[in-house]
């Protein structure tokens, strides 16, 4: 997990969390808000989590948001193991960088022009479904991330 930064055509700071299971690529959350804290972080997690299941580990980077005890109660509680990359060593994190980017070429340029943070939403909604129903991926067999989740959903959960 990690963040993408944007903005909106007023020029207010767009943050958002992305998330993306390593395994079958599944992304469960692009959450943008205009900030960020630990306990947003949480929030969000647990909405998706008891969507899709929790995980055995996140790969975080050294970020205050994820170095939180917010985050650290709620991965303790849940049996989560927050795995740090190094400080200033984005590489220990690849996947997640790469994703980023991608996110960034395909939807966040594409829609250069966020008028409200609500349609923000929408339009990386319709991304992350396409991104998970749609499109097959190379890395796993050329399948959509959405068939190799255990949950037996049929869609991508709701935002």
């Amino acid at each position: 997990m990690d963040f993408v930064h944007d903005q909106l055509a007023t020029g207010k700071k767009l943050r958002v969390l992305t998330v993306v299971d390593t395994f079958s690529r599944y992304v469960p959350v692009l959450d943008p808000r205009h900030s960020y804290r630990g306990e947003d972080v949480v929030e969000t997690l647990e909405r998706v989590c008891r969507q899709v299941g929790y995980p055995n580990t996140i790969r975080v980077d050294q970020g205050t948001e994820f170095v939180s005890r917010d985050l650290d109660l709620w991965a303790y509680a849940k049996g989560v193991t927050l795995d740090f990359s190094r400080s200033g060593k984005p590489t220990d994190n690849a996947f997640i960088e790469a994703f980023n980017g991608r996110f960034r070429a395909e939807c966040l340029n594409q829609h250069w022009l966020f008028l409200t943070l609500a349609d923000a939403r929408e339009k990386m909604e319709d991304w992350r479904r396409d991104y998970n129903e749609v499109r097959p991926h190379g890395a796993i067999v050329n399948k959509v991330p959405i068939s190799l989740m255990n949950s037996g959903r049929a869609t991508s959960p709701p935002p």
